[in-house]
């Protein structure tokens, strides 16, 4: 099993309407980032968790945890000429983007802020991709030792 912290927007799509979704999944669509395609396509698996982060917010923070239900398959939202994530450079028979199902587990007893998370990145948490400066990737890989550490916190 692996471990993942995938970014959103609460007023985007945040945990609460993850929480809401039909049977508590739903795609996690829109990656625009060939690195984080690649990741979604071969190293993301079925039984994989992920801690949702809130970003673009008040209190950026981690706010729950989600199970990868379904691997990756051709984004849906390329080939929709009505959709934000449209790409005319995408097709059907040689899709660029890929998406993966992922379903509500969990919220953390409390919200994990970005601070708190700062405050650890010498020691619990050094080398932990989120804090690395300039990192903009909606994906990223969470050893098992920061996962441990990170869910300590609760």
């Amino acid at each position: 099993m692996n471990f993942w912290l995938m970014k959103t927007e609460p007023g985007t799509f945040g945990i609460d309407d993850l929480q809401k979704a039909p049977r508590r999944t739903t795609s996690w669509d829109g990656v625009r980032n060939y690195q984080v395609r690649n990741m979604l396509r071969d190293q993301i698996k079925r039984g994989d968790l992920t801690f949702i982060y809130h970003s673009s917010c008040a209190q950026p923070g981690i706010v729950g945890i989600a199970e990868i239900v379904r691997e990756a398959y051709p984004d849906p939202t390329q080939f929709d000429r009505k959709h934000d994530h449209y790409d005319p450079k995408s097709s059907s028979s040689a899709p660029r983007w890929l998406t993966v199902d992922v379903k509500f587990q969990r919220r953390l007893k409390r919200v994990i802020s970005l601070d708190e998370l700062r405050k650890l990145e010498n020691k619990a948490l050094a080398g932990l991709l989120l804090l690395r400066a300039g990192n903009r990737l909606s994906i990223t890989p969470v050893a098992p030792p920061h996962w441990d550490s990170i869910l300590a916190l609760e």
